[in-house]
C-alpha cells in the first residue's frame, strides 16, 4: 500500500529557527534552515513515504481574516531574514524530490487537510501528518497519525484524550471555547482546556454545549450566552477547510528517495 507523509513545513521551519537563541540576521536564517532541510530528510528516512505532501503558508491574508479581521493580529510576523531565504529552501526541497505546495487565501493547514481527507477517502493507504499543529490533531479521527518530528513521538486517538481531555473529532469545539491566543482566535472568556473538555464530555459537541449549559442560569451559561456570537466565529476560525483546490495530483507528490 502507499503512504502519504504531509509535512507542515513552517512548523518545522519556524520551530527550528526560534530554537536559536541568536538575533536574526541572514546567517541565523540561513543555518536554520540548513537544519531544517536536515529534519525534512529525516522525517522521509523515518517513515519512507511513497507520497509527500509539504505544505507552506502561502503568506498574506486568508479567508480567515475575512472572517474575522483580528485574526493572527498578536502573532509575530515572520522575520525578514528567514522570509525572504524561504523561496531558496523550497527550491532545495525541489531538489530531494519534493513539490512544496502552498495555496494563496488558505493555511498550510487547509492544505494539509484537505490532502489527507482525500487520500483516505480514497482508501489509497496510511497518512502520517508531520506536525506540532492542535489543529491537525482532528484528523486522527479520520484514521491520520500525527508525527512529532521535535519528540520523535507518535500521537494517536490515546494520546489526543490524555493530553486535550476529548475525542480528536472534538478538537476543533475545545479551540473554540477554549480560544487559541497563537491564532488570536477569541473563545469564550474565563474557559480553559479543563472547562472546555468538561462540556464536551458532559454534553457532547458544541451545539449540544450550547443547547444545554448554555442556559443554565450560572456564570458559566451566561457568558456561553452572551459570547454566542463570538464562539460561532472562533468555531469557524478553527475549522480545517477540507475542499481547497490543490492543483496537483498525487503523480506529482509521488516521492522516491534521493
Amino acid at each position: 500500500m502507499a503512504k502519504l507523509l504531509a509535512i507542515d513545513g513552517l512548523n518545522i521551519v519556524r520551530r527550528v529557527y526560534e530554537a536559536s537563541p541568536e538575533p536574526d540576521s541572514d546567517l541565523k536564517a540561513s543555518i536554520a534552515l540548513r537544519h531544517a532541510l536536515s529534519s525534512f530528510r529525516n522525517v522521509l528516512e523515518t517513515h519512507t513515504p511513497t507520497h509527500v505532501l509539504a505544505a507552506f503558508d502561502h503568506g498574506g491574508p486568508t479567508w480567515r481574516h475575512d472572517l474575522y479581521p483580528r485574526y493572527r493580529e498578536g502573532r509575530a510576523p515572520m522575520p525578514s531574514f528567514l522570509r525572504d531565504a524561504l523561496p531558496g529552501f523550497q527550491d532545495r526541497l525541489r531538489e530531494v524530490g519534493l513539490h512544496p505546495l502552498s495555496v494563496p487565501g488558505v493555511e498550510a493547514d487547509d492544505v494539509i487537510a484537505t490532502g489527507v481527507l482525500r487520500w483516505l477517502a480514497e482508501g489509497r493507504g496510511e497518512a502520517i501528518v508531520a506536525t506540532t499543529d492542535k489543529d491537525l490533531h482532528e484528523l486522527i479521527a479520520h484514521g491520520a497519525l500525527v508525527w512529532d518530528h521535535f519528540k520523535g513521538e507518535w500521537h494517536d486517538d490515546a494520546w489526543v484524550r490524555n493530553r486535550f481531555g476529548v475525542a480528536p473529532e472534538r478538537i476543533h469545539d475545545l479551540l473554540a471555547l477554549m480560544g487559541d491566543p497563537t491564532d488570536g482566535v477569541p473563545g469564550v472568556s474565563k474557559v480553559g482546556m479543563k472547562t472546555a473538555a468538561r462540556l464536551l464530555n458532559a454534553y457532547g459537541d458544541l451545539d449540544a454545549v450550547m443547547a444545554g449549559a448554555g442556559i443554565l442560569k450560572t456564570p458559566l451559561g451566561e457568558r456561553l450566552r452572551a459570547e454566542r456570537e463570538i464562539l460561532e466565529v472562533s468555531r469557524r476560525l478553527v475549522t480545517l477547510k477540507t475542499d481547497v483546490r490543490l492543483g496537483v495530483s498525487w503523480n506529482m507528490l509521488a516521492y522516491e528517495a534521493h
